[in-house]
């Protein structure tokens, strides 16, 4: 994909927003809202399978990592990136390093997540590794937003 800047929005931007349209009309076709959790999470899973290994060996873990601390979260897909949500609003995302040819991946939260210390905090992390150490700032980070 080419990143080639136009008016507005790069290629990658506009293939993005395509795969959110895209994903709008098959939560659609599956019922709105009332999508299955599993097909949402076979979605997810797919996904992260087409990602290049060193992407997709992040979100493999940081899924598991969600799924684990905050189960009742929604997985879904997002711009066609993994996101997570809670109450039908996205909390929670990754994207991968690919997906704008950046040097890390992001780990980011959305408005809903209960992050908030004081007049400003982080909403978004860059992720190039998976220490024990940063899967447990993961964990605790995604506990704290789903609460």
């Amino acid at each position: 994909m080419s990143t080639t800047k136009t008016d507005t929005f790069t290629d990658d931007e506009r293939a993005a927003m395509k795969e959110r349209a895209a994903e709008l009309r098959a939560q659609s076709a599956r019922g709105g809202k009332a999508a299955k959790a599993a097909d949402l999470e076979s979605d997810v899973l797919a996904k992260i399978a087409e990602m290049p290994d060193a992407d997709r060996v992040l979100a493999e873990r940081i899924h598991a990592i969600v799924r684990a601390e905050a189960p009742h979260l929604t997985p879904r897909t997002w711009y066609g990136m993994p996101a997570y949500a809670k109450d039908g609003k996205v909390l929670c995302f990754f994207k991968a390093a690919a997906k704008f040819k950046t040097r890390y991946a992001i780990l980011g939260f959305e408005e809903p997540a209960a992050l908030d210390d004081g007049p400003m905090w982080p909403t978004a992390y860059a992720v190039t590794e998976l220490t024990d150490e940063v899967e447990e700032t993961i964990a605790a980070l995604i506990r704290r937003a789903a609460a």
